[in-house]
């Protein structure tokens, strides 16, 4: 049984590493609508893993407050 759930975890952090990369992209290539989507997928996959145990609630609001911060530094203002 647990090599089920560290398998899922697994899965689940290899696959938000995956949305970090596509916002770095968007970010580095400042295409604005790109990270803009980026962001809001990051957002909502950060909170699905906390909702199932992946990773802490705290991780994940600091995660998506750090990645907010960054996408209002580059492209300057709110991001909606």
């Amino acid at each position: 049984m647990i090599h089920v759930k560290t398998n899922r975890n697994k899965r689940v952090r290899l696959h938000l590493k995956d949305v970090f990369r596509s916002f770095d992209d968007a970010i580095l290539s400042e295409d604005k609508d790109a990270a803009k989507a980026s962001l809001a997928k990051a957002e909502k996959k950060l909170k699905q893993a906390a909702a199932k145990g992946t990773i802490h609630k705290n991780v994940a609001s600091r995660k998506v407050s750090r990645m907010t911060i960054r996408f209002n530094t580059v492209f300057g203002g709110s991001e909606s």
